[in-house]
């Protein structure tokens, strides 16, 4: 705050909540793209020499990255539904 009588103060600041369903988008989206990248980090940290259920660690990891990946963008797009409900009833 000023102490200067001559100014004005400035416009009010109104914040408003995000819509629901935001920070499921975020984080889906995140764990998305994650998912497969930590999958397969994993894998090249156990080596391809070794043998996991009869496959490579980088396949077997890479895989499950992607089942990750799978859910997560699940996640996302259960998230985008309910910004499009909120959005429609509001409007």
């Amino acid at each position: 705050m000023s102490t200067d009588p001559g100014t004005e103060p400035g416009r009010p600041i109104r914040l408003t909540p995000v819509a629901p369903g935001v920070w499921l988008v975020i984080l889906g989206g995140g764990v998305t793209v994650l998912g497969p990248l930590f999958g397969f980090l994993t894998g090249t940290i156990l080596g391809a020499e070794r043998k996991t259920l009869g496959m490579s660690p980088i396949f077997l990891f890479l895989f499950l990255g992607f089942l990750v990946a799978g859910a997560g963008l699940g996640v996302a797009l259960l998230g985008v539904r309910r910004i499009l409900r909120h959005r429609a009833a509001t409007t």
